[in-house]
């Protein structure tokens, strides 16, 4: 297959590269080339801007094409009308985000979508995300009707991720001693390796399936104590988790989500069904997921390789973490 990825090597686009590849596919990108320039020397690589150039694209033909940057509808149907007679098949990369409410547990790709009031808006913003992301969907079904696949996909983990959201744990637990966790080790959390995700949208546009499929896992109930469990099994720490309440979160200012990563407060009925999104269709469609526990130790040996002034984007600070687990215990 000779496949057109629109994106950077930076996350989900370098493992689908590295899957295509692995696949026995030619692979052309199209980015900016600013993101990791280096890698990949041996595969075609064009440059432009999504917004306002795409002239490396035109007269070229590609038999799919693997949309992992698309973010905006003007762009995006932009990129897909000059694309429409080009390629057989789309896959645009979208997001669990782009429901209504995630206030209920167990949504399929039924669910509404969230909509903008002005459908014109183009500030990425915490709000306008999801929608934006909806109205990306939509405008990809209408140019490429019947050869269009929506992945909606969860949160994405494992080496290289730019975000450090799953891999704060991994490597506070592997720092052993008192760790400052939410709540209880019962609630859910949901997640898939990069790498399984890639290679599932590869084979998945080897096939040429079309419509939207929700893309997270694992295929069963996982809790976060069994994450924070696995962490500590694959690293051997003497990691001591020191559970604190929602409250007490409340009351230090610690946020959901970057503070402590993979977590919800529970008093956000909003969010309630996040963690519980139904991946029936796609785990029929054979999206598969390795060990969590393949997945920590390989992320704990990327997160080795980062240099020692790595600014982490999620997670306590060690001065932090330490502050609060002393609130904690003189209570």
């Amino acid at each position: 297959m000779n496949l057109l990825l629109l994106g950077g090597p930076l996350f989900l686009g370098r493992a689908i590269i590295e899957s295509a590849l692995a696949h026995g596919h030619e692979v052309t990108t199209f980015n900016r080339g600013t993101t990791n320039p280096a890698l990949f020397p041996e595969i075609e690589k064009l440059h432009g801007d999504r917004k306002d150039n795409l002239e490396a694209l035109r007269g070229r033909k590609w038999e799919a094409v693997i949309d992992t940057s698309g973010y905006l509808p003007t762009v995006v149907h932009t990129s897909a009308e000059l694309l429409a007679d080009a390629v057989e098949h789309y896959t645009f990369i979208s997001s669990l985000s782009v429901y209504a409410s995630t206030a209920t547990m167990g949504l399929d790709e039924s669910a509404p979508v969230g909509r903008l009031a002005d459908e014109t808006v183009e500030e990425i913003t915490g709000e306008t995300y999801g929608p934006l992301k909806a109205l990306c969907e939509q405008t990809v079904e209408q140019i490429f009707p019947g050869r269009a696949l929506n992945i909606r996909a969860g949160l994405i983990v494992g080496p290289h991720d730019p975000s450090d959201r799953f891999t704060y744990w991994p490597t506070r637990v592997a720092r052993g001693g008192e760790v400052l966790v939410p709540v209880r080790p019962d609630f859910l959390t949901q997640q898939v390796d990069v790498r399984d995700l890639a290679d599932w949208i590869v084979r998945m546009s080897e096939a040429r399936k079309a419509g939207v499929y929700n893309a997270t896992g694992p295929d069963f109930p996982l809790t976060f104590g069994e994450v924070l469990d696995i962490c500590k099994q694959v690293n051997g720490s003497d990691a001591r988790f020191i559970w604190v309440t929602e409250q007490f979160l409340a009351d230090e200012k610690v946020g959901a989500w970057i503070d402590m990563p993979l977590w919800i407060p529970e008093s956000d009925s909003d969010f309630a069904g996040f963690s519980a999104i139904n991946c029936g269709k796609a785990f029929a469609d054979s999206l598969t997921f390795r060990p969590m526990a393949e997945t920590v130790r390989d992320t704990l040996a990327w997160a080795a390789t980062c240099p020692a002034d790595h600014p982490w984007r999620a997670g306590l600070k060690p001065e932090r973490e330490a502050e609060l687990l002393q609130k904690w215990h003189s209570r």
